[in-house]
């Protein structure tokens, strides 16, 4: 814990993460807003469903895209406009009545508007600690994240139910702007400058450790998705049972991520904490009883976090700084294509074989999640006594006054 309270205390850190993740947490509500909000509009979860999808792909889009223009304009730029559009997205499903196919533009240019903070604060993050700090910040980072996860659906389902669906979508638009303001007058994000790419879009995936995090940060998600509609489907809307195994399951994350955090990352690293998820979640898909689930998904939360901050700090030491944005961008857009794919074969496989068949998704994914660090193990930089900062560009990079 040493090394988290020395993070911790650099000046702005603090202020940065938390920050950050204030104006991300609508990323925990607004699906599942929308979704029981058009539900109840059109009385069918299938129009909601199609407005989802919409939003997603525009999600997908946007996470190299809106990171790159970060390094053309700016971070603050970037980020407040496309706050100002994705809040015009909320305001417009929450107030007005509209058909699916509208409802279902509107997500996607919501989607497609998302403020590129995750790319931001993972580019500004190496500007604010030194190289041995580096590693104990991601995996800070990645464990704080899942407070995103956990709080975000019981807010928006207690709102939704108690309230309205129009006050769950509208909360979650004051999170979007509260924190993004917050974010946005934090010093240290007015002073740090990306650099403009040089390169084609896209060509940053020709660097192997980020292509090696987008697959794996992919197949991790997927079976997260998995998993997580296979503990919805087992106890179903009827109780609490499964809210509480998720957040067992996210708090294994949050200590799997301060335990592993501060450990040296070698080229096997990814591969060790991926192998954890899978037998965690292939435990899990034997026996679907209360107890043995939240046991074994505990288990399998102790390499989620930190295999997500090993695919952070690989990425950031294997790119120029300007890449560095579209770079995590990449990784955003393959964990939510992993998001959406991992959920759509865990429906069918629940439909042929119920829910043990989206636990074994879940595992089948987690497996390819571990075998593709090792097969292509050569692509994994070996961090140990080196700098997890990013590769210095070629030309001054200026500094633009807070």
């Amino acid at each position: 814990m040493v090394s988290y309270r020395e993070v911790l205390s650099t000046p702005g850190v603090a202020r940065l993460i938390a920050s950050q993740l204030t104006a991300r947490f609508p990323a925990g509500m607004i699906a599942l807003a929308y979704l029981l909000h058009v539900e109840r509009v059109h009385d069918s979860y299938g129009a909601a469903g199609l407005v989802l999808a919409a939003t997603s792909v525009g999600q997908a889009i946007a996470g190299p895209l809106t990171s790159r223009w970060m390094g053309r304009w700016g971070i603050r730029p970037v980020v407040a406009l496309t706050m100002v559009v994705s809040l015009a997205s909320y305001l417009v499903i929450a107030l007005m009545v509209l058909p699916v196919t509208a409802y279902m533009l509107v997500g996607f240019i919501g989607g497609l508007s998302t403020p590129p903070i995750q790319s931001a604060v993972r580019t500004i993050y190496p500007k604010m600690v030194n190289s041995r700090q580096l590693t104990p910040l991601f995996s800070l980072d990645a464990s704080a994240q899942e407070i995103i996860w956990v709080i975000g659906p019981v807010v928006t389902t207690f709102i939704a139910v108690q309230v309205s669906t129009v006050v769950a979508i509208l909360v979650a638009g004051v999170f979007l702007v509260g924190g993004t303001i917050w974010f946005l007058t934090s010093p240290v994000v007015g002073r740090v400058r990306i650099p403009r790419a040089r390169r084609a879009i896209g060509k940053v995936l020709a660097r192997r450790p980020v292509l090696l995090s987008t697959i794996v940060g992919f197949l991790l998600i997927a079976s997260a998705a998995g998993v997580e509609a296979g503990v919805v489907a087992v106890y179903g809307h009827g109780g609490p049972q499964a809210g509480i195994i998720l957040a067992i399951w996210s708090i294994g994350s949050v200590f799997g991520g301060l335990a592993f955090g501060h450990l040296p990352i070698g080229p096997w690293a990814l591969a060790r904490r991926m192998l954890l998820v899978f037998v965690g979640v292939a435990l899990a898909a034997l026996i679907l009883d209360f107890w043995w689930l939240a046991v074994m998904l505990l288990i399998s939360g102790f390499g989620m976090a930190p295999a997500l901050a090993v695919m952070f700090a690989i990425v950031s030491s294997s790119v120029k700084f300007s890449d560095t944005a579209e770079a995590y961008g990449w990784v955003g857009t393959g964990q939510l294509i992993g998001a959406a794919i991992g959920s759509a074969f865990a429906g069918f496989m629940i439909d042929a074989q119920g829910p043990q068949g989206a636990f074994i998704v879940g595992a089948a994914f987690a497996l390819l999640g571990v075998l593709f660090p090792v097969i292509f193990v050569r692509w994994h930089p070996d961090l140990r006594g080196r700098d997890a900062g990013p590769i210095p560009d070629t030309e001054p990079v200026p500094v633009q006054p807070s």
